[in-house]
């Protein structure tokens, strides 16, 4: 298990092993999710186009979803793991 320590400021360096295993880069974002038990998870944000390619394919017969549609659509995806 690796440790960090919260600054004054609220903020934590992400230890090598965490980075290395998200693939974790210089100015990459990172989404966070509370689960119902307490428990905190940390998932990497920031990814390829490819990787979203086509994630909504076949949707064409609904109506245009809003950005926030889109990005909520899409943090879902990353949660479950499909991306």
């Amino acid at each position: 298990m690796s440790t960090a320590t919260v600054t004054s400021k609220g903020q934590v360096t992400i230890p090598i092993e965490v980075r290395k295993h998200l693939k974790l880069q210089p100015g990459d974002k990172i989404d966070f999710q509370i689960e119902e038990n307490g428990t905190a998870r940390i998932f990497p944000f920031s990814r390829q186009v490819s990787d979203v390619y086509g994630l909504l394919a076949g949707k064409g017969s609904q109506a245009a979803l809003s950005i926030e549609e889109i990005d909520d659509r899409l943090k879902e995806k990353f949660r479950e793991g499909a991306i």
